[in-house]
């Protein structure tokens, strides 16, 4: 039995109420809506090109096993299941796997919501063809320990897609006082601006974790198109890396 099973019905309904904050395009966790569209084009096309998939067709990836770490409410983890994917999500909050499960639920999706950390999922020995790890490394307390189980969780040939923030001044006027202070599209505190990683030293935890970095780009928010985009050369604030573990 599924744990939302397990729950009474007043939980289910704080679930749920807590479900509709995670996916209102226009409350708290707009930035991340705002940016999803960006994300998964990156995401999808690294995938279909990693893996010899035509996005195209139907469920183009099916038959792939796709960790999700970080899943918060399953903005990610929902799209991937559509593609077909066998999806794991896993958070290390406990209230966001019931909230996730209870969208899953409502959306007609079959996802695997854990309560666990990569530390973990790595030592009971689980393997993955893709790992996503979007925003979660500048949040950790030892980044090449996190980076190193997640090399641990994907199988030889396997793909980890990895989004963080870089550590300039720009980073700062437009993650911290922009988006914390100023726009209040995140609680104050939500990023500790020290804690922002330069893409070299993501590149170097990337490598020195046994992966090996094949691309990074930049995510730019226009201010007025109020949309992001990829770009090839700007990586002064949110940036994207892909990595593959040869074997």
């Amino acid at each position: 039995m599924s744990q939302t099973n397990t729950i009474d019905p007043a939980e289910v309904a704080k679930f749920e109420a807590m479900a509709a904050e995670w996916w209102d395009v226009e409350g708290k966790f707009k930035p991340l809506h705002l940016m999803n569209p960006c994300r998964l084009d990156y995401i999808t096309s690294q995938i279909a090109a990693e893996f010899d998939q035509d996005l195209t067709q139907a469920l183009p990836f099916k038959g792939l096993r796709i960790l999700d770490i970080g899943c918060g409410g399953g903005l990610l983890s929902e799209p991937m299941a559509r593609l077909g994917a066998d999806v794991v999500g896993a958070d290390a909050a406990p209230r966001n796997i019931p909230v996730a499960q209870v969208h899953a639920e409502q959306s007609g999706l079959v996802i695997n919501y854990r309560h666990t950390t990569a530390e973990d999922l790595a030592a009971s020995g689980e393997q993955f063809d893709v790992v996503l790890n979007m925003e979660v490394v500048e949040h950790v307390a030892d980044p090449q320990g996190y980076m190193t189980a997640c090399q641990q969780l994907l199988k030889p040939g396997g793909l980890m897609i990895c989004s963080t923030l870089n550590r300039n001044p720009k980073s700062f006027v437009m993650a911290i006082i922009g988006a914390e202070w100023v726009m209040r599209w995140l609680p104050k505190g939500t990023h500790d601006w020290a804690k922002f990683i330069t893409p070299d030293e993501l590149y170097d935890l990337i490598r020195k974790a046994g992966l090996e970095p094949v691309d990074r780009k930049g995510m730019v928010f226009n201010p007025i198109s109020w949309k992001w985009s990829i770009s090839a050369r700007d990586l002064s604030c949110n940036y994207v890396t892909a990595s593959v573990k040869r074997g």
